[in-house]
């Protein structure tokens, strides 16, 4: 489990393209986040939860396979490229953000960024209608990993509103439109959603065949 409140911004080292649907890929982690960090660590890579599967001094490696390429923005990186990471959290730890496993269910696009003289605001389009029902006003949801809140939503549009420490220490400060974003909608609200649907399914249901 994730926090959504990222640790460090690093950049992409290396990517070992095996095959069309598995890459290895190597990043650099700062110094006070190799502390207890252990092959088969789980950690948040732009929201996605990837297991490290070697340590070589400051360089972390990672495998990424065909599912993990299909539904995030993975499959775009290239050396250099920025990513947002948090390591897994323990029970016993404070959230500063909201819980987070993990799992992206889709990604969006940024469609529009309106910049002002200390903070910013972008319009992101949710890419996979279906998890629409899952987005209200003022909930929680994580883009690229980053613990954020609805600011406001226009059909499947979503409006988020970056306070000046959240331009500054992760890597939604630097995005522009066109840019592919990781979406996972907050898993309490999918639980309630799904539940309910459930019950009133199986209420109806129960009435018809009465």
């Amino acid at each position: 489990m994730f926090s959504g409140i990222i640790q460090a911004v690093v950049p992409v080292h290396q990517i070992y393209k095996e095959t069309t649907h598995f890459i290895k890929y190597t990043i650099k982690f700062p110094p006070h986040l190799l502390i207890k960090l252990t092959i088969g660590s789980s950690i948040s890579n732009n929201g996605c939860c990837l297991t490290v599967v070697s340590i070589n001094q400051n360089l972390v490696s990672f495998h990424i396979i065909h599912e993990t390429l299909k539904l995030t923005n993975m499959n775009k990186l290239k050396i250099g490229d920025l990513i947002n990471i948090e390591k897994s959290i323990r029970y016993n730890s404070r959230i500063g953000g909201h819980l987070m496993n993990g799992h992206v269910d889709c990604t969006g696009e940024i469609k529009k960024v309106i910049n002002f003289k200390k903070n910013k605001i972008i319009w992101i389009k949710i890419n996979n209608n279906y998890f629409q029902k899952y987005i209200i006003q003022q909930g929680s949801i994580g883009i690229d990993g980053v613990s954020l809140t609805i600011n406001k939503i226009l059909n499947n549009y979503i409006r988020i509103c970056l306070i000046p420490h959240t331009t500054n220490n992760t890597t939604l400060g630097i995005k522009k439109t066109g840019n592919i974003v990781n979406i996972e909608i907050d898993f309490i609200t999918k639980i309630i959603t799904n539940t309910t649907e459930k019950i009133l399914y199986n209420a109806n249901y129960t009435l018809i065949r009465k």
